[in-house]
């Protein structure tokens, strides 16, 4: 069946522009949005379902570039239905719950989950990158995830299945994470949300939190993240590495990689997608040359490019540093 011939509970939308549901605020418009009621909902929508037509699970879109020519097939948001958090000797969290509401949550509970409250977007998104930071990741906590898959079955996924790594999961193709559990840590409330705002400081003084950004474009070339630690290295950091190339601060058109801190990609005004990807690739370019490092790209980047776009490599403008 096509979308539109099978009855949802929830919203289904056709063309539906996705620039406004993306941190980066860019972005053309999927064929279909559906925004499930809840699990049953989001089960029977996909039972349902032409095979043919592809399905791209969304979150909040704090890690995403989606294409100025938008998305074929539907889109599937998850929204209230799948946003609770029930706490105890486990912790669980739906996929739609961000990561920094799990660790207040927690937190308020006695539960240690508080490397979650820095983190960007959802737990759906933070499970299929194992998410982490301060030298903790959603591997060192998670116990099992429920899923729905492309033909409409639900599964319980251990954690160990998934086989978690630096920013990389094997949640095999086509599952839907519904909602995940977690092993928290007993700790003092008051200790935990002190540490919480601590680490909240230190990120707002190194990072473009103000900026429409999507977090960290590139992943660490040292393959961890960072400690927050004194013997914390810095060499193979994907922001060392491109400050040494020379591109804090580089312009392509309104995308600009912060000057704040340069593994940020930001849209300072008016970008487009294919502007912030093609910077992006630019600055991947001119990391090889300089230090013969490929950078990874961290950012999630979907969709089709516009017809006839083209972006011409330009000299970069480096703007100010800091």
């Amino acid at each position: 069946m096509t979308p539109d011939q099978i009855p949802v509970r929830g919203a289904l939308t056709a063309d539906k522009p996705l620039d406004s549901l993306t941190w980066l605020r860019v972005g053309g418009p999927a064929d279909w949005l559906f925004q499930p009621a809840d699990a049953d909902d989001l089960a029977a929508f996909l039972a349902a379902l032409d095979p043919a037509i592809p399905v791209f699970p969304m979150g909040v879109g704090s890690n995403l570039i989606v294409r100025d020519g938008g998305l074929r097939g539907v889109v599937i948001r998850l929204g209230r239905g799948f946003n609770g958090i029930e706490t105890g000797e486990l912790i669980s969290a739906g996929a739609a719950a961000l990561d920094a509401h799990v660790a207040r949550k927690a937190a308020d509970a006695g539960r240690d989950l508080t490397f979650l409250r820095t983190i960007p977007g959802s737990i759906g998104g933070a499970v299929r990158m194992n998410a982490g930071c301060y030298g903790t990741y959603v591997a060192d906590h998670l116990i099992d995830v429920t899923t729905v898959d492309r033909n409409g079955m639900r599964h319980t996924i251990p954690a160990s299945a998934l086989n978690l790594r630096y920013r990389q999961s094997d949640l095999p193709e086509g599952m839907i994470i519904t909602s995940a559990r977690f092993d928290a840590p007993e700790a003092e409330p008051a200790a935990l949300h002190a540490r919480m705002a601590d680490q909240l400081a230190k990120r707002d003084a190194t990072q473009p939190t103000k900026e429409r950004s999507a977090g960290s474009t590139f992943r660490n070339p040292a393959g961890f993240s960072s400690t927050g630690r004194d013997d914390d290295r810095h060499d193979l950091k994907a922001w060392k590495v491109i400050e040494e190339a020379g591109l804090r601060g580089a312009r392509l058109g309104g995308a600009q990689m912060s000057a704040k801190h340069p593994n940020f990609l930001i849209n300072a005004g008016g970008a487009s997608a294919a502007h912030l990807e093609a910077l992006g690739e630019q600055v991947r370019k001119r990391v090889l040359q300089a230090r013969g490092i490929s950078l990874e790209w961290e950012i999630m980047r979907v969709g089709e490019v516009m017809p006839d776009t083209h972006v011409p490599e330009i000299e970069l403008d480096t703007g100010k540093t800091e």
